[in-house]
């Protein structure tokens, strides 16, 4: 092997500085500066140089700062006298130059690198009590409003005293993925424009690299949201994720939770075993799933989940007022004048919702109400009376449930959806699915689940083809589920299906409720649907659910409860079922006549307001308990039903 010669020794170690950084080129050049400076002084005083005008020999400080000036500055060698003084002089204001040139250089170079570090998004984040979302999503926009909506109520709590004089500092979102920071900021002022003071620090970079991960302060933030990318395999950048976040735990103690979404059953118990305690964890499509299966046999469903998911109206939340501890659940149900007791919660942490109206408040319980953020909740003196004439309406026998169902179209949640109906609807329940999948196909892949009482059929077919669809309608089926398929063009698909659907309607006096699913949500196409009888549900629910978590960890349960097949569960039930329609009565009055069911009234839908565009389309949740409604027959009570009264 060849040796080295002296010169490529010498580059080699100038290389090796050189990529030492700013800093350590900077301090060389200071060096080399005192150098020459010293060298220079020494040159002075050992050849007794010095300036004309100057009385005696230079001593060694003071011809150290002639040479400084020299150096720092190149016109002080104008005034200088005498040939090798002015030499010396030359020499080193020559040496100045190109060290100060160098210096520059270095300087721009240094702050150029900076500015593009930051650019990048690789510098580290010092923040305290952020909310951290590690990934990129569609659903990212939505999350970024309702958290900028939850941190405007915050401090508009602030600001009406109910916190002292405290002033409550603005929330701050950092987000970790891997795309172009200026991208990411861009998007997020196009998609997000309103912020409401929120800050959101955007940084770049794979947030499954736990190197990469530390700039983002894990360990200080109070609660961290993992969106999935999508794609064949969208589990796994949320399992290395947490991975990740586990491996920081271990260095740092991680004292914020974790909520995510997972895309696949099969993955699911994988993902609760990495995540330990600290991680939610929910299967999406499952929920998205049961979901649709409520919704589609309930039209307004999905516009009540909506307005209770939202910041900014009415949401779930955890209360404990002291001077109701000796009271019973029924007795603080009516005492609640802009509240809607919903449940409750032991000192232990367990939640039960809609318990009896005889269940007395353990010390240490807290109250899980429905309200809305920024008001004091408050309590009347005594629970209201029952009017002073009888306006309650008869407790009518249950009509006979509808028991047919056709789906168009067919995704990932369509196993789920049959799923619920197989557990919650009623005996001999009938579904035929209309789809381009084979039916085999179909059956293989809801093998094993077994449908019980459910009647299910499948059949082949284009679920766009308008002959089909006159075909299949002519069965009498009054309720409607059209699937988005999993595609770029699956809102396209939904929304001609339900434009053919409702087209054929018009035109024979054909009376049934569709439920479409969007995928993208964009108000454009929701605006497609504007009959009071159906509706629409898209992804960007599971957003909301996201959001509300993050902030409040002791959600969690409540919505899966809610959602799932047994348990509480919202209901929409006639209005005259509980008080008789044209008749003035407030509130209190619904709250009341669903109490003697065992029922907790949560609001009412307004059928005259159901085509309104813009608004929450006739959903009032939790309204005063004093206001006065005169209900039709159209109307429809929002109510918080058990197990065993769902199909009431």
């Amino acid at each position: 092997m060849n040796q080295a010669t002296p010169g490529e020794r010498l580059r080699y170690a100038f290389d090796n500085f050189l990529s030492r950084g700013t800093a350590a080129l900077v301090a060389a050049l200071f060096t080399i500066t005192a150098c020459l400076i010293l060298s220079t002084a020494g040159v002075l005083v050992a050849a007794g140089l010095k300036p004309g005008d100057h009385p005696g020999p230079l001593g060694f400080a003071e011809a150290t700062w002639l040479a400084a000036t020299r150096v720092l500055d190149p016109g002080t060698v104008a005034d200088d006298s005498g040939r090798w003084y002015r030499l010396v002089g030359v020499l080193v204001t020559l040496g100045g130059i190109f060290l100060t040139s160098a210096l520059i250089g270095i300087l721009v170079n240094g702050l150029d690198q900076h500015l593009g570090k930051m650019r990048r998004g690789r510098t580290p984040v010092v923040e305290s009590g952020h909310l951290l979302i590690l990934g990129w999503s569609p659903h990212i926009y939505t999350i970024l409003h309702e958290l900028a909506c939850a941190d405007r109520i915050r401090r508009l709590t602030c600001q009406n005293g109910r916190v002292g004089a405290q002033i409550h500092r603005r929330a701050c979102v950092v987000i970790l993925a891997d795309q172009d920071r200026l991208e990411m900021e861009e998007e997020i002022r196009l998609r997000v424009p309103d912020r409401q003071g929120m800050r959101i620090v955007c940084r770049s970079g794979d947030p499954l690299d736990l190197d990469v991960l530390k700039i983002v302060s894990p360990q200080s933030a109070r609660a961290v949201i993992i969106l999935s990318p999508g794609g064949d395999y969208p589990d796994l950048p949320v399992g290395r994720a947490l991975l990740a976040l586990a491996r920081a735990g271990e260095q740092h103690r991680l004292r914020s939770h974790i909520v995510a979404t997972v895309q696949r059953a099969e993955n699911l118990q994988l993902m609760r075993m990495i995540g330990g305690e600290r991680a939610q964890l929910f299967l999406v499509e499952k929920l998205l799933g049961y979901l649709l299966a409520q919704a589609c046999l309930q039209p307004g469903l999905g516009l009540v989940y909506a307005e209770l998911l939202r910041f900014g109206g009415a949401n779930i939340r955890f209360v404990d007022p002291p001077a109701l501890t000796a009271e019973t659940y029924g007795k603080v149900l009516g005492r609640l004048s802009n509240a809607t007791l919903v449940g409750l919660q032991s000192a232990g942490g367990a939640v039960r919702l809609s318990p009896p109206l005889d269940t007395s408040l353990q010390p240490g319980d807290r109250l899980v109400v429905i309200h809305t953020p920024g008001t004091p909740i408050q309590i009347f003196a005594q629970a209201l009376g029952e009017p002073s004439r009888p306006v309650f309406h008869p407790i009518p026998t249950a009509p006979d449930a509808p028991q047919r169902l056709l789906i168009l179209g067919w995704n990932q949640r369509a196993p789920f959806i049959l799923e619920y109906l197989r557990l919650a609807a009623s005996p001999g329940f009938q579904v035929k699915v209309f789809t381009d999948v084979p039916a085999g196909t179909l059956q293989a892949g809801c093998s094993g689940t077994g449908w019980g009482s459910l009647r299910v059929t499948f059949e082949e077919g284009n679920p766009l083809d308008r002959p089909s669809m006159e075909r299949l309608i002519s069965d009498d089926y009054p309720y409607i589920l059209i699937l988005s398929p999993n595609s770029q063009l699956g809102d396209v698909f939904s929304a001609a299906s339900y434009l053919h659907l409702r087209d054929i309607a018009n035109k024979t006096g054909r009376s049934y409720s569709i439920l479409v699913e969007m995928i993208s949500g964009r108000k454009g196409d929701l605006a497609l649907v504007n009959c009071p009888d159906d509706a629409t549900i898209n992804n960007s629910l599971m957003a909301l659910i996201l959001a509300q978590i993050a902030e409040n960890v002791e959600l969690g349960p409540i919505l899966i409860e809610l959602l799932g097949p047994g348990g509480a569960q919202i209901v929409l039930r006639p209005a005259g079922d509980y008080v008789s329609p044209g008749e003035k009565v407030t509130f209190q009055t619904v709250v009341t006549a669903a109490g003697c069911r065992e029922e907790t009234a949560l609001g009412y839908r307004l059928f005259s307001e159901a085509s309104q565009a813009g608004g929450a389309s006739g959903v009032h949740l939790n309204p005063e308990k004093s206001i006065s409604i005169i209900f039709t027959e159209q109307d429809e009570v929002i109510l918080l039903a058990t197990e065993g009264q769902h199909s009431r």
